[in-house]
């Protein structure tokens, strides 16, 4: 959905009352001189994220050719945290954390406003996609309020946000796990000692079914694939759900085959509006994991 040219114009030009963004920030979008660290630190109200940003150890790569386009957070942003949040990210051995958080506000490249309300998501510097949505209310990223847009910068280009955006920082399995839906799949992925594999750096995309999915097995298929002795034919066939990357929905079906870590490949297809893969349909697609993306299916597949 794309903005009026009223909300359009004042998203990009102008000001609101007791808007976040100083002068100097406002002096910035018209004489990009500064790179994305020094005009946040210069605007005195990214206070926070400047500190966030040296604990981090990332401000020489803000400060680096880009481009990026930064979705930054005020410090009203990081005071709306849940006490001690903050202090705790803040300390050195959460410095991996801060990392992931922080590289979730930038993209590569350079997105400008009309890019962002013309679009659904983007990928993040941490690897998950960030979520774009706009009503005649204004733009939100993920669930936060865009409330300043197109700080124009040496290196790339800022917007203001009105609250941090968080990615998931559970791994696939743990989401799976979590979710609650997929217990039969955790008791398979443990059978076959793929936990491990698959709480590993990746990124993966998973194919997961569903329980009711395997109950739609054969009687006793799945009991026997839980055998000891089967672990290897079971292994095959969790495999067979795994790709290597994140490959999200709208890519699926553009790439037509897919080629899991089992070897062999998932044909994609686009139907009447649903994607299904392998003849087992989609039914919730691009849930975003520390390591990787889930898309729920209803089938349990089977390679050759």
């Amino acid at each position: 959905m794309i903005l009026s040219a009223t909300l359009l114009t004042s998203m990009a030009l102008a000001a609101m009352p007791g808007d976040s963004c100083s002068s100097a920030a406002l002096a910035s979008a018209k004489h990009p001189g500064k790179n994305i660290v020094e005009t946040a630190v210069s605007a005195g109200s990214f206070n926070t994220l400047a500190a966030a940003l040296k604990a981090a150890d990332l401000v020489d790569a803000l400060q680096g050719d880009g481009p990026f386009t930064v979705f930054a957070p005020t410090d009203d942003a990081f005071a709306k945290l849940p006490e001690g949040q903050l202090a705790n990210l803040l300390k050195p051995e959460n410095k991996h954390l801060l990392q992931s958080i922080l590289t979730y506000h930038v993209v590569p490249g350079t997105l400008e406003a009309k890019d962002v309300v013309r679009t659904s998501a983007a990928a993040s510097l941490n690897g998950q996609r960030i979520d774009f949505a706009t009503t005649d209310a204004g733009v939100t990223v993920d669930r936060a309020t865009v409330v300043k847009t197109d700080i124009r910068c040496s290196n790339g280009i800022i917007h203001v946000i009105d609250s941090v955006i968080l990615p998931s920082t559970m791994n696939v399995v743990e989401t799976a796990i979590e979710a609650g839906s997929f217990k039969t799949l955790a008791a398979a992925l443990g059978a076959a000692q793929l936990v491990e594999a698959l709480q590993g750096e990746g990124p993966f995309t998973v194919f997961a079914p569903t329980d009711e999915a395997f109950a739609r097995l054969p009687e006793g298929t799945v009991e026997s694939l839980l055998e000891p002795e089967n672990r290897e034919k079971l292994a095959a066939i969790l495999k067979f759900h795994v790709v290597s990357g994140r490959v999200y929905s709208d890519a699926v079906t553009s790439k037509h085959e897919l080629g899991t870590l089992q070897g062999q490949e998932l044909s994609a297809q686009l139907r009447d509006g649903k994607v299904f893969i392998g003849g087992a349909r989609v039914v919730k697609a691009d849930i975003d994991t520390s390591n990787g993306v889930i898309h729920v299916i209803d089938s349990v597949l089977l390679p050759e």
